[in-house]
């Protein structure tokens, strides 16, 4: 299954995929540095920094192409294995920060990501989605597939 992409409102897009994995494992590749770094970036190399508690933050820094792609934010609220809300601001664009609601859905062996993102205008939520944001994803995602593969 490739990643669903839905505009719910003028500030606000819902991706979901179905992941071949259990909750746990999927939540545990969502929210553990030593996981993130195998597939976060479109599976290239990804620095990790993260701080996985209500008022923590994560820093991750893409490696792609000579180039380097960092984004940041903090963590509001964390319900394991349910859900996560965070906010997420890419370093290139500073001051453009959404909110992303991201829930893990059991389905028998399997596990549905929705991430909802909320932005403060309509300019950003078109921007992201003119930024290959739905292309990255299942990148993402399909790097995360394989990489669900090789974990205990």
């Amino acid at each position: 299954m490739s990643v669903q992409m839905t505009t719910l409102s003028d500030t606000e897009i819902r991706l979901t995929r179905e992941i071949d994995a259990p909750r746990q494992l999927v939540w545990d590749a969502h929210t553990q540095a030593e996981h993130l770094k195998h597939w976060y970036g479109r599976g290239n190399p990804v620095d990790v920094e993260l701080d996985f508690r209500v008022g923590g933050k994560y820093r991750f820094v893409e490696h792609a192409d000579g180039e380097t792609y960092a984004f940041r934010g903090e963590y509001r609220e964390i319900s394991e294995p349910e859900k996560f809300v965070q906010t997420f601001e890419f370093e290139g664009m500073p001051g453009h920060i959404l909110v992303e609601t991201v829930e893990f859905t059991d389905q028998g062996g399997k596990t549905l990501v929705t991430s909802t993102s909320v932005f403060d205008n309509v300019e950003d939520r078109d921007g992201m989605l003119e930024s290959g944001m739905v292309d990255g994803a299942e990148q993402s995602y399909q790097a995360l597939d394989r990489y669900l593969k090789t974990m205990p």
